[in-house]
């Protein structure tokens, strides 16, 4: 089993920056791939970015291209999304989550493990 933590959650200003952070423990040598997802209520949960546990191969949602950043620290088992130039409807609960397979996906049901959610609120 993969046991994914979440941290950095926070309320900003609009235009501001947060960073968020997942800490992966257990069995991390069956991760392939990680990614962050987001969820507001009455919706369905939406992939934000992922990325490929041992190279450099990333995946962004159109609608935070250019304005967020997804990376990793092997040695940390730990994942991070730098988030900047956010606006309100970035305001979400935001998910880590980690795959067996190789391939990033942006359908949440791809994916094996998940964090509990951090909460992120930009204000305008």
């Amino acid at each position: 089993q993969v046991q994914l933590v979440e941290s950095g959650g926070g309320l900003v200003q609009a235009r501001g920056s947060l960073r968020l952070s997942c800490a992966a423990s257990g069995r991390t040598a069956n991760i392939y791939v990680m990614g962050w997802f987001r969820q507001t209520p009455g919706k369905e949960r939406e992939f934000v970015a992922g990325i490929r546990w041992s190279g450099s191969s990333t995946y962004y949602a159109d609608s935070v291209k250019g304005r967020f950043t997804i990376s990793r620290d092997n040695a940390k088992n730990t994942q991070y999304l730098q988030m900047n130039s956010l606006k309100p409807e970035d305001t979400a609960v935001y998910y880590c989550a980690a795959r067996d397979g190789h391939n990033i996906y942006t359908t949440p049901s791809k994916y094996d493990y998940w964090g509990q959610g951090t909460q992120v609120t930009v204000s305008s």
